[in-house]
């Protein structure tokens, strides 16, 4: 279902737009610096009401029903229904409290609407939000590791009377409000989301005969649009930031269900002007690396010379840099954080097999961009260093991400791999940020069952527990007698929120809705519906389909040109028949 605000469902839960005519009024004179210059807000609001009570308190709630559906967004005079009332906190009670529920992951504000009443104190109410429930019951630090970084999710606020209040940003689907002040009752005549997002036509599309696939796929797209905000962030409640590294699946996300976005350009050149050249992306090695790998997939698919002519200082300098760190042994040298993701850190000597690889295919990649770019001396610098890089294939100590790493890089046999490593375990040893490698180097061994297999089991298991975006990073061992993140976490179950996680992202400060975890739709509009960039800006692409067990697929593919529509059908004899319609100026290529 398409993406397109106003008029459309995300998910189920209907999304009310509100168009606001703008005020006629004289700006005042600003000050001429280059930083005070007015810029244009790239996201559109939309408000969206509770879709359900998730819990109560047992004494001092009523009326909360009638906080659902939706509302006119305005305080006023006379209330059609009566207004829920949350008890006030009294010396040996509680006050009361609630839990709703938005239906979907959002990233915004919540507001809140008072009526009139008597007493026109502004009352005193703590809001929490949650990714999951147990998270929006959670108090800060302790066990669980409730945090306020980034985003303030749980925070004390006074209520207006026969007024509005804003509260957020964050990230989140659940919003629980308690009454705290010790006098008057809180009353609460609307409670609504409101949803901050890049109103942007969803162009790319997929389906096929398994409908969960379909679902994992504009799951994806939806975690990533959610990420679009004025940079390309990683998380909506935490890590609202721009890691380069964790972009590369994004901007592979994008290029396959949005086409250009200006996102994109405005995070990495926010980075590269960060950044000198000395010094490496976000701290780490490996996302300077990931910036020169982006480029050239941007450059596939948009073919805009001049803005690739505008990154040419700073790869000449960065890859003259890169190829340095390939010895005359052919070994990398690379210094500085030797990180490929959080999962695979432990496996230390996975990690160099996964940086000999990235190395080599940046190098290669460097040189392609040069090459573009007229500068063959500094694409030839890296063809050498790349070359040298090629003769040595460290031992991957079994890692899932570095074996895919070196497949990716042709350093590694695609199908022995994938039968003594990739395949291993099954979806066991993946993450959701990598498991898009392993995702490709399983399609380059021509596996597309085990990639589907892959995708349905490890990505759809999220679903399964409520999810309606897809998370920082996700283990298969948590699923055993695991409980919805959108219940209460009942007697005798794990909270699969707040029990688990590690690294940065312990307990509740693991992040549920996580860019870097969108792979598979990418993957599924590359592989399954087989479209690839050959020439930039997609003026030739290559079409073939890798259905797999799927007897059909069928889609659109963003171009600079316009979509490309396809649909792969299996035939009797086991022959896939294509229907293609490509945009005028593009040649395709079938084989």
């Amino acid at each position: 279902m398409p993406l397109r605000f106003p008029a459309c469902c995300v998910f189920g839960v209907a999304v009310v737009c509100s168009l606001l005519s703008p005020l006629a009024y004289s700006a005042p004179a600003l000050p001429a610096s280059a930083a005070a210059k007015p810029q244009a807000n790239p996201l559109s609001t939309w408000f969206l009401p509770p879709t359900r009570v998730v819990w109560q308190s047992a004494h001092g709630v009523t009326h909360a029903p009638n906080l659902l559906g939706p509302k006119p967004g305005q305080a006023v005079l006379k209330n059609p229904q009566l207004a829920a009332v949350l008890a006030p906190a009294a010396q040996a009670t509680s006050g009361g409290a609630l839990v709703l529920d938005f239906g979907t992951e959002l990233t915004g504000h919540v507001e809140i609407f008072t009526p009139m009443t008597k007493d026109q104190e502004p009352p005193l109410v703590r809001i929490r939000f949650g990714e999951s429930v147990a998270e929006a019951m959670a108090d800060l630090g302790g066990e669980t590791n409730a945090q306020n970084d980034h985003a303030l999710r749980d925070q004390i606020v006074r209520l207006p009377w026969l007024g509005k209040t804003t509260v957020g940003p964050s990230g989140f689907r659940f919003v629980r409000i308690d009454n705290i002040d010790p006098k008057f009752p809180v009353h609460l005549s609307e409670v609504r989301a409101v949803l901050s997002i890049r109103d942007v036509p969803q162009v790319g599309s997929f389906r096929c005969d398994d409908e969960r696939i379909n679902r994992i796929w504009q799951v994806g797209a939806y975690t990533v649009h959610l990420n679009m905000q004025d940079y390309l962030w990683d998380g909506v409640k935490r890590d609202r930031l721009v890691w380069i590294g964790d972009m590369h699946p994004e901007v592979a996300t994008i290029n396959a269900v949005f086409g250009f976005n200006d996102v994109v350009p405005r995070s990495l050149d926010l980075t590269r002007d960060l950044t000198p050249v000395t010094e490496w992306m976000n701290g780490i090695s490996s996302y300077s690396m990931w910036w020169v790998l982006i480029h050239e997939q941007w450059w596939m698919h948009h073919g805009d010379r001049a803005y690739l002519a505008a990154q040419k200082p700073y790869l000449q300098a960065l890859l003259t840099k890169l190829a340095a760190l390939i010895g005359p042994d052919g070994r990398e040298r690379i210094d500085g954080m030797r990180f490929l993701d959080w999962p695979s850190s432990p496996n230390k000597q996975g990690v160099t097999a996964g940086l000999q690889g990235l190395l080599v295919m940046t190098l290669e990649s460097g040189a392609r961009l040069l090459t573009a770019l007229d500068d063959a001396p500094t694409a030839s610098l890296c063809t050498a260093a790349a070359t040298r890089g090629r003769h040595v294939v460290p031992d991957i100590n079994a890692s899932k991400s570095g074996a895919a790493l070196l497949v990716l890089a042709g350093m590694r046999d695609a199908k022995t791999t994938a039968t003594e490593v990739l395949q291993v375990g099954g979806a066991k040893n993946v993450s959701t940020f990598y498991g898009f490698y392993v995702l490709q180097a399983l399609a380059k061994a021509g596996e597309t069952n085990t990639a589907l297999d892959f995708i349905s089991t490890y990505w759809g298991a999220m679903l399964d527990l409520g999810a309606t975006t897809f998370w920082e990073d996700f283990d298969l061992d948590w699923l055993p007698n695991a409980a919805r993140i959108d219940e209460l976490v009942p007697a005798g179950k794990k909270d699969v929120h707040g029990g688990y996680g590690a690294y940065c992202y312990l307990g509740f400060r693991h992040s549920l809705c996580h860019g870097w975890a969108s792979g598979p739709t990418a993957w599924l509009s590359e592989n399954v519906l087989g479209v690839t960039p050959l020439e930039p800006g997609c003026k030739r692409v290559r079409i073939v389909p890798q259905l797999g067990r799927l007897r059909w697929a069928e889609g659109t593919y963003p171009t600079p040109l316009g979509a490309i529509k396809v649909r792969h059908e299996r035939q009797a004899d086991g022959s896939v028949k294509s229907q293609i319609q490509a945009p005028a100026g593009i040649i395709v290529v079938q084989k």
